[in-house]
């Protein structure tokens, strides 16, 4: 079943909507209020804009550069291989419609917290005139490169980026995400495993915007079910020790551990099973849901349920996505990795430009935020509507997106996860 939230998208509005009790797949909509905006330039052929910005009709020729800083190394580098396979299949379709606009990627890598590679490779592709860049993964990483991205005039669009803060953070109106803010993730973590039964609740949390961001949106959505959370312990990127963490989770005795990490997991999952806490009532995210068969002894989370934004992966693009990388065992992210990458070229496509700041411009309309465009899911249709002076509103395979004025995505789903004796999950709502 679905659940739909609804709020203004308004600054205020967006950091206070909460819980409604959640079984299955989660879908939040939230209404956008059509912003004013400058008045339309003259073409040759304008579109009926509305509340958008034309399209001129007419051929294209361009060429568009775009980077990305994705986690090739760090403790989400589980997530760089679909990730960047999503990039790649997008450029791959983008070239081969052959309709006026070449787009050629350089790949680059974000690191994590720990390390400064973010900026390094935010300089590099800086230094070579990309006009957009897609990443990075992890809220943290980006926070450190936002400015300097920005401040360029280069879009900076990330596929996981599910930190709260971003929605109100001052980008030049220049950043955007496919993956949504995790006041919708910890809505749905929350009431997961309140419906599951659990009256209290430990949390594990890394020390960073997302992992704090998160915990606090399933800390209020449990205990609005009537739970209570009776232990909250943080770590930050770097430790390896969490003795201290997990003996305070275990005094508690909570139902249920909600491990809030990225590749932490590994080492504090097996730690504190081991310490004899049932793998069963543990609860992952979309930083760590993850193919642990190689890692954890079979059974050790037997039954554990995660969550992880994105509708249920289409068998079509499953095939599209493996043909470009066939060594590709988990998909998270790879879908909205594809739709950032075709985004900024159909915004590109229908600005006739390449400059990051006209790309920013056309992105929440490409989208369907404004504009009131014919929904289009195939790439040449998208490309042919645009150069006949139409507007679209591109909807992908990571779901309908719909931009608002903030650069968040207003459509979005939570599935709900579970894992198996050979520590592999499955999608269950």
């Amino acid at each position: 079943m679905s659940v739909f939230a609804k709020a203004k998208a308004s600054r205020s509005a967006r950091a206070a909507w909460t819980g409604l009790a959640i079984a299955g797949v989660s879908t939040l909509i939230l209404s956008a209020c059509a912003t004013g905006g400058t008045p339309p330039a003259e073409t040759e052929e304008p579109a009926d804009a509305g509340d958008a910005l034309p399209v001129e009709a007419g051929e294209r020729d361009l060429t568009l550069k775009v980077g990305t800083i994705l986690p090739q190394s760090g403790t989400l580098a589980f997530l760089g291989p679909p990730e960047e396979a999503g990039v790649a299949l997008a450029a791959q379709e983008i070239n081969e419609a052959d309709m006026g606009l070449n787009i050629e990627v350089i790949y680059r890598d974000s690191g994590d917290t720990t390390t400064d590679i973010a900026t390094v490779s935010v300089t590099d592709l800086l230094s070579q005139d990309v006009s957009a860049i897609i990443g990075a993964a992890s809220s943290g990483v980006s926070f450190t490169v936002i400015d300097q991205i920005t401040a360029a005039g280069v879009v900076h669009f990330s596929p996981a980026n599910t930190s709260p803060d971003f929605t109100e953070y001052e980008d030049n109106d220049l950043y955007f995400r496919t993956a949504p803010s995790d006041l919708l993730q910890g809505e749905v973590l929350g009431n997961q495993i309140a419906a599951d039964g659990a009256s209290t609740l430990g949390l594990l949390v890394l020390n960073d915007p997302y992992g704090t961001g998160l915990a606090e949106a399933t800390k209020a959505s449990f205990e609005a079910a009537g739970g209570e959370v009776v232990a909250e312990e943080l770590f930050n990127t770097g430790d390896s020790n969490f003795d201290a963490q997990l003996s305070a989770i275990n005094a508690a005795n909570p139902d249920a551990v909600a491990v809030i990490t990225f590749d932490e997991a590994k080492v504090v999952v097996p730690a504190l099973v081991g310490s004899g806490y049932p793998g069963d009532q543990l609860y992952f995210v979309d930083g760590n849901l993850s193919n642990y068969s190689a890692d954890f002894a079979p059974g050790l989370i037997t039954g554990a349920k995660g969550t992880l934004p994105g509708p249920e992966l289409e068998d079509d693009f499953r095939e599209r996505i493996l043909a470009v990388d066939p060594d590709l065992a988990d998909f998270s992210y790879g879908p909205e990795s594809y739709d950032a990458t075709v985004l900024i070229a159909l915004a590109a496509y229908a600005a006739n430009s390449t400059e990051g700041v006209d790309i920013g411009k056309y992105l929440r309309q490409v989208s369907g935020g404004t504009g009131d465009g014919e929904k289009v899911t195939d790439l040449g249709d998208a490309f042919t509507a645009l150069s006949e002076g139409s507007q679209i509103d591109w909807d992908g395979p990571s779901g309908p997106i719909t931009l608002d004025e903030h650069g968040d995505p207003t459509e979005a789903t939570i599935g709900i996860y579970e894992y198996g004796d050979d520590n592999t999950y499955s999608r269950i709502q």
